[in-house]
Order: C-alpha cells, then sequence, then structure tokens
C-alpha cells in the first residue's frame, strides 16, 4: 500500500513492486504484521518534514528473514524493528522489506507477530525517553493518555522497572473503565476531574517526577503543572496539537526543564540498550502489548482511518 500523493487517505494505492534487493548488509524480512501509527497520517497528510512520495508506508513491523541474516538472524528468524522505514524510505505496508540487520530483533517465542508488529515504536520510543530522562526505581511518572500507544508503553515500562507511581490519563470515561479492568489503576478520567487534580491525589501532592508526552496541545499545557521539584517533561508526539501555551512558572518554580525527543536522531547505542530492557520484559511477561484491531494489507485506508477517528484502546496492526 503505497502513498502515490501525500493528499489524504485516497493518496493510498495498491501497487505491485519488484521483491528488494539485499545489498550492502541489509537482510531480507517476509513482513507478517505492520504496526499502524499516528505518523502515518501526518505523512500522508503532507505534515511531515523530508518524506517524498510516493513512499510506502509504515514505520515499524514483524516477520521473518528470508535471506542476509547471516549468524545473528538465520533464516527463517522471526524478527521486528523500526527505523526510517515508512518515512525516509520505503516502509512496512509491504510483503517485503530490506531491513538494516542493525534495526532488527529477535521476537521472543512467547510474543506473536501481530503484537510484535505493535511493540517496536511505541516501547522503543517510551524507554529511550525515561532513559533520558534519568527514570530509576521509585520515581514517579506521568505519560497521558493510556489508551494511546505511547501512553501505555510508558506506563508499562515505569510500572515494571520499579515506579512509585506509573500515571496515565483519558478523556474518555469507557476508556477509564477499560484501563481498570486491564489493570492499569493510577489513570486520572479527565472527563470527571482535571489532569492536575488527579495526579496530585494519587501521589498525595508530591507531583510527577517525569512526564512523557506524545499528545501536545493543552495536554502539554496541564501536564507541566504537575511537575515535581526538579522534573522534567518530554514531548514526543503532537496527536493533539502542535501548539499550545505554557504558564513559565510551572518550570520556574520547581526548577523544572522541558526538552523534545527525536526518535530518528537516536544513535544506534540507544535503541541496543533499549531493546535489551524491553525484550526481557517482554519474556517475563511483564510488560504485553496490547492490540485493539486487525485489518488486511489492502484494507490499509481504514485501518488508519480507524486509528485517527476511531481513537481505539491499543494498537491498529496490518495482517500481511
Amino acid at each position: 500500500m503505497r502513498a502515490e500523493t501525500f493528499s489524504g487517505y485516497e493518496g493510498l494505492k495498491l501497487v505491485d513492486l519488484p521483491k528488494p534487493a539485499v545489498t550492502n548488509g541489509k537482510v531480507l524480512v517476509r513482513i507478517a504484521a505492520a504496526g499502524v501509527t499516528p505518523l502515518d497520517h501526518t505523512i500522508l497528510s503532507g505534515k511531515f518534514h523530508g518524506s517524498k512520495a510516493p513512499l510506502v508506508l509504515g514505520n515499524e513491523g514483524a516477520g521473518v528473514v528470508e535471506q542476509g541474516g547471516g549468524t545473528d538472524f538465520p533464516v527463517g528468524s522471526r524478527v521486528m524493528f523500526f527505523g526510517a522505514y515508512g518515512a525516509f524510505e520505503d516502509g512496512t505496508d509491504s510483503e517485503w522489506v530490506a531491513v538494516r540487520k542493525e534495526d532488527l530483533c529477535l521476537i521472543p517465542d512467547n510474543v506473536d507477530d501481530v503484537s510484535a508488529a505493535g511493540i517496536p515504536v511505541a516501547y522503543l520510543t517510551a524507554q529511550v525517553a525515561l532513559t533520558l530522562a534519568g527514570f530509576r526505581a521509585g520515581k514517579t511518572v506521568l505519560a497521558p493518555a493510556i489508551g494511546g500507544s505511547i501512553g501505555n508503553a510508558v506506563t508499562q515500562l515505569a510500572r515494571a522497572l520499579g515506579a512509585k507511581h506509573a500515571m496515565s490519563s483519558t478523556t474518555n470515561h469507557a476508556k477509564a473503565e477499560q484501563a481498570k479492568a486491564l489493570g492499569f489503576n493510577e489513570v486520572v478520567d479527565t472527563f470527571s476531574e482535571k489532569l492536575g487534580d488527579g495526579v496530585r491525589r494519587i501521589t498525595s501532592g508530591y507531583g510527577a517526577d517525569i512526564v512523557v508526552d506524545g499528545i501536545g496541545g493543552e495536554v502539554l499545557s496541564e501536564a507541566l503543572g504537575v511537575l515535581s521539584l526538579g522534573g522534567s517533561l518530554t514531548t514526543l508526539g503532537y496527536a493533539a496539537s502542535r501548539k499550545t501555551t505554557i504558564d513559565v512558572t510551572n518550570l520556574i518554580v520547581p526548577q523544572a526543564s522541558i526538552r523534545g525527543l527525536n526518535m530518528f536522531a537516536q544513535p544506534k547505542a540507544s535503541i541496543g540498550a533499549a531493546w535489551e530492557v524491553i525484550v526481557s520484559l517482554l519474556k517475563s511477561g511483564a510488560i504485553k502489548p496490547i492490540v485493539a484491531k486487525t485489518f488486511p494489507l489492502v484494507e490499509a485506508v481504514d485501518a488508519l482511518r480507524y486509528l485517527i477517528e476511531g481513537r481505539p484502546f491499543g494498537r491498529v496492526v496490518l495482517k500481511i
């Protein structure tokens, strides 16, 4: 499924392309499933810097090594990966992708292909963000939007790694109940309570040492108001809006900080270290990706529309 033009949903077309050649240390992967992300919609809408049409979308995927993996990734190995795919080169909404070897990670035996396809972007971003923010056991963490990929992944990782509080939020009462049923007990239902009030209630007035925000807009503004002394907010997405207003005293009074995170700019060492943590927690069952719905490749438009307009709880995945 290729974006022939960046003109919205109608720009996506099913096309036949030759199987990619395996050269320069790349590995041929037969894709089993591809994660659908808000980035796909941003690119398809012509609002992402550097992407050029025509372009096969899909920033992450899971599949089987067919050629070129060597002893690290033998033929038949199940792998998952993330990289510049679907943004600056053809991506995972395809039967075959030539993947840089350093981008690959073996899928643990207890994780199926569909779940694996929705792991790389969310959990790598979450773990890198937590690491850069200086996370350690006992810290208090807030990641808004429990139903979204980043909010859910940060919350799961922080909880598994020993956070004193691993908090999130939702604007939807039904999602709040769904979160509770799934074991997420520190979720602020902003339909009935302000984000700041909920965080202060949960932390007995302390606030959040670390905020990881993938929403932007008014949520970012409100989240700044819950930072504890010396706390930090990492901004890495703008699903709500690219623009917001902030009260500078929310930074000045607690001597807090705000930083941005661009996953395309992270060194390979950081990604590798994050994968080690994630794989270990996946194997133990301490973290578990949540898939809301799957679609066949030919229904990529419906899948993306469902993600953006339906705002499901969990990941949307294409089965190739």
